[in-house]
């Protein structure tokens, strides 16, 4: 078989984005595969759009390009849209059409979480899967972790390559002011690595600049705790990680978070009733550190679903191309062909 994926590997600290791809790349290529990023080929079997902005620099061709290619050099290429964004995580406005145009052209449609299926980001009906995220525990993974032993300063940790303020900054700058009060000063610690918003600047945290892989996750083992307070998280990557590395979780009642985070730690809904759930974790942290050892989100279990349902595809290439029906979104492909 051969994959093209619309998204190149980046090297640095860049998001869980280029991580999936690094990671269905290598498992792809291990049984003997070929994994491209461009369409220069006529023999592609599946093409793989992975975002759907034509000015996205990171991107090796667009949705348009997808269009084209179908239409004029290979119409029995298959076409896969994963979709790991919304508007909704951000405040943004544009992604969710621009996701619903791109999904116009695809054969089949991969979400990285459920709740993202309720959103209006694709042309609902065509058939769909729920394939989760996960992390590459040959880096990721609980070794040389020391747990907390009870009595010194809880130490907790979060990441996130985006700076938007919805990652969760509300807690974040709550979290930091509780760090100045005489009930916490001595009990906790806090940890953030990657970007931040433009202007924001801890006052007591302890700031890490973005980090990746074996140093990134040396950096998440030495802390107790992981904590995520993003808002409508598509799915990330961060919680994961951190999951993996050992970490029981608090985590933010929102978006895909419950999915990937459920069972594995505390929940709370905000900054009003975070406290309370740091608390409930001091108290339960040691039973949720037996929990979080049975974490499974990773990323060979991640890479074998996809390729099972590209080999899936790939057998059902007929039955699948004599369904389409291109011409049944015109106003999506126009708009598709439009660098906006």
């Amino acid at each position: 078989m051969k994959l093209a994926i619309s998204q190149p590997i980046l090297l640095g600290a860049w998001g869980g984005g280029n991580q999936f791809v690094a990671a269905l790349s290598e498992a792809m290529r291990a049984r003997g595969d070929s994994v491209v990023y461009d369409l220069s080929d006529r023999d592609v079997d599946v093409i793989l759009i992975t975002d759907p902005r034509p000015r996205n620099p990171a991107l090796s061709f667009t949705p348009g390009q997808v269009l084209r290619y179908i239409l004029l050099r290979n119409p029995k290429a298959l076409v896969v849209h994963r979709i790991n964004e919304c508007d909704e995580r951000k405040g943004s406005r544009g992604m969710n059409f621009r996701l619903r145009n791109a999904n116009a052209l695809a054969d089949h449609t991969v979400f990285i979480a459920s709740w993202l299926k309720a959103l209006d980001v694709w042309q609902a009906g065509k058939p769909a899967t729920v394939i989760l995220n996960g992390a590459d525990t040959r880096v990721f993974h609980a070794d040389h972790y020391e747990p907390w032993d009870g009595v010194e300063p809880l130490r907790m940790v979060t990441h996130h390559w985006g700076g938007n303020r919805m990652k969760g900054f509300d807690v974040y700058e709550r979290l930091d002011a509780l760090l100045a009060t005489p009930e916490w000063r001595q009990r906790l610690r806090f940890t953030y690595v990657g970007n931040l918003p433009p202007g924001f600047k801890f006052t007591q945290a302890r700031y890490v600049p973005p980090i990746f892989g074996p140093r990134l996750a040396s950096e998440l083992r030495s802390h107790h705790v992981y904590l995520t307070a993003s808002i409508n998280e598509p799915a990330g990557m961060h919680h994961i990680e951190g999951a993996l590395s050992g970490l029981p979780l608090i985590y933010r009642d929102s978006g895909a978070l419950p999915e990937y985070c459920g069972g594995f730690g505390e929940a709370f809904s905000g900054a009003d009733d975070f406290e309370a759930a740091l608390k409930s974790m001091m108290k339960n942290y040691f039973q949720w550190l037996d929990y979080i050892a049975s974490y499974s989100y990773t990323a060979n279990r991640m890479c074998q679903a996809y390729m099972a349902l590209l080999d899936e595809l790939v057998d059902r290439r007929s039955e699948i191309l004599a369904k389409r029906r291109l011409w049944r979104h015109p106003i999506a492909f126009v708009l598709n062909q439009i660098p906006w």
